[in-house]
């Protein structure tokens, strides 16, 4: 599929969805929990959907028939693996957090997790050799470092070190270790994207669990705990308003978001000061943020805590005056694709001087028009990708566009309800 954008003046009002790092952690806690939770507001997307049918082949019981709110019936703790393998399609989040929760099973229960052809080329090596230090027992069944994984239960705690280029390691180690039956000790050799690591560390204190952080450099977490069922709505999504906020910074109008709540830990919420550094007309009254469109100028930004920004910013950097170096990122280069080359790329296509690092991205201030470029199948870039379509007459076509079901499946719907003139066609 081909998602056409072409200039566009924003002004109205959209509300935010739910949160897919929120969302895949319920589902994990949930499964794990003992009794009946209720996720509300959930996120119903293709990533999240992964996660719940991921989880149910574990052994939870999940409804996601209602899609305001899912109900799962957990496991205990008591994870078994299915006679199927475990396919993750395009999730990371759901991989990650799957393989440190199928630790937490017996020893005689072996899982296999695969994924699609992106998810195939993520490393989870780092995660499964902590896991092997902990008592389960991974291996890989193609590539050394890369799913698919087969991963028998054991974990029984102890003490281990974790390189966590991706937060997203770190996260599954500290949902699964409060169910070994021993004390857990993690030392950080490297953590990216520490932020994340705090959502986890939200949940974790709304369910109780006793765990003592080092300054993000050493955890302990203690065994023999539990989880219990909840009933609690999905906060709004900082990584999807990310296209909002800079759409509307490069293309309003006024434009209001509702629903965010700055009180939450996403990362992703800097974006709002990175606009504003770059001289974005932005205001914040209790849950809505209000953005006219500015003459923006570009700055310098360390990215390293919001790695999946880079693409939309890279698009904004394109469009302001000056030059924007986004830098110390290069988790970006281990999403669905190498999203420090692909942007470099794409941006080139439409006329930008674009210096790429090892760790980010030089974009200077261009004057741009429109070519035909590629999404990569990666939602997060073919969302960007349309934000410069907003430029320009005729329309920018981004192939791909399908994937933006993974983590936005009404991202044209809600655009176009604030003026952009964007469609998907075959």
């Amino acid at each position: 599929m081909k998602l056409k954008s072409t200039q566009s003046q924003l002004n109205g009002t959209v509300r935010i969805p739910a949160s897919k790092s929120h969302t895949i952690r319920q589902v994990a806690i949930a499964a794990l929990a003992s009794g009946d939770s209720i996720i509300r507001n959930p996120l119903v997307s293709s990533d999240a959907l992964s996660a719940a049918h991921s989880y149910g082949m574990m052994g939870a019981r999940i409804d996601t028939s209602d899609p305001a709110q899912w109900r799962i019936q957990g496991t205990g703790g008591h994870l078994t693996a299915p006679k199927d393998v475990i396919d993750v399609g395009n999730s990371g989040t759901t991989m990650n957090m799957s393989l440190g929760s199928a630790a937490t099973a017996s020893p005689d229960q072996v899982f296999h997790f695969t994924g699609d052809h992106q998810i195939q080329t993520r490393p989870v090596g780092p995660l499964v050799e902590a896991l092997n230090c902990l008592g389960a027992s991974g291996r890989y069944l193609k590539k050394s470092g890369t799913p698919p994984v087969e991963l028998r239960g054991g974990l029984q705690g102890g003490h281990t070190f974790l390189k966590a280029t991706s937060s997203q390691y770190l996260s599954s180690l500290l949902l699964a270790c409060p169910l070994a039956p021993k004390d857990t000790d993690i030392e950080l050799l490297l953590l990216n994207e520490a932020g994340y690591v705090q959502i986890t560390l939200d949940w974790l204190d709304k369910q109780g669990i006793q765990y003592e952080n080092y300054d993000f450099k050493r955890f302990i977490i203690r065994g023999n705990q539990h989880y219990t069922p909840f009933d609690l709505p999905v906060p709004a999504d900082f990584s999807s308003a990310t296209f909002f906020l800079c759409a509307g910074a490069l293309f309003g109008g006024k434009v209001q978001l509702q629903g965010l709540d700055f009180a939450d830990s996403q990362p992703d919420k800097a974006v709002v000061d990175y606009l504003r550094d770059m001289g974005a007309d932005i205001t914040c009254e209790g849950d809505t943020v209000f953005i006219q469109g500015s003459e923006l100028q570009g700055i310098d930004i360390d990215m390293n805590a919001t790695p999946d920004a880079l693409p939309a910013m890279a698009v904004t950097g394109a469009f302001a005056r000056g030059t924007t170096r986004l830098l110390n990122v290069s988790e970006a280069r281990n999403k669905e694709t190498d999203r420090i080359s692909c942007m470099a790329l794409e941006l080139r296509k439409l006329g930008a001087t674009v210096e790429e690092l090892p760790d980010g991205l030089i974009i200077h201030g261009s004057q741009l028009s429109p070519a035909p470029v590629q999404g990569h199948h990666d939602h997060r870039i073919v969302m960007a990708l349309s934000l410069a379509g907003m430029a320009f007459d005729p329309p920018l076509e981004i192939d791909t566009a399908e994937a933006m079901n993974v983590t936005f499946p009404n991202f044209v719907d809600l655009m176009t309800d604030l003026g952009a003139h964007m469609k998907v066609a075959p």
